[in-house]
């Protein structure tokens, strides 16, 4: 666990997909705070309340110069789709390529589920500051509350 980057590690700057396609790097966030949530899949129960209760706040986390993204590895087409159906206002990034910021980061981990093993997203939330550096990360979030406690950190940030 040592190895995984942690506060005060800068956040890798791997590439994604914007839901349009066009290329996105964390680094063209620098200068702003960010918020960067990982969930496992578009369109399930938690993930779904998840990406609406950072929704519901993202004008406050905006107010204190924050901004936010979330990430799983459906593509483009699908993030859009969901983000049509639920509303969604906080930009999705994607990415499908082995090696790829949840490697990086080693939150694309061997889970299991009713005895199958199977890889996927460990659900994992960062604060990064303005210069690009994790400032708090929470590992196996736990959906009910997270976005409010992470505006919080954002504003103490």
């Amino acid at each position: 666990m040592s190895n995984l980057p942690d506060s005060g590690d800068l956040m890798p700057d791997v590439a994604l997909n914007a839901v349009d396609g066009s290329p996105l790097k964390l680094s063209d966030f620098k200068g702003r705070k960010l918020v960067v949530f990982f969930y496992p899949k578009d369109d399930t129960p938690g993930c779904t309340t998840e990406n609406i209760d950072f929704s519901s706040l993202q004008d406050q986390f905006e107010a204190g110069g924050t901004a936010l993204l979330g990430v799983s590895k459906d593509p483009p087409a699908r993030h859009a789709k969901f983000t049509a159906k639920h509303g969604l206002t906080v930009p999705l990034a994607s990415y499908a390529e082995e090696d790829g910021l949840s490697d990086a980061l080693g939150i694309w981990t061997l889970k299991s589920m009713y005895g199958r093993s199977y890889m996927g997203m460990e659900r994992t939330t960062y604060l990064v500051d303005r210069e690009g550096r994790i400032a708090r990360v929470w590992r196996k979030v736990k959906v009910k509350g997270h976005a409010a406690e992470v505006l919080e950190a954002a504003r103490g940030l």
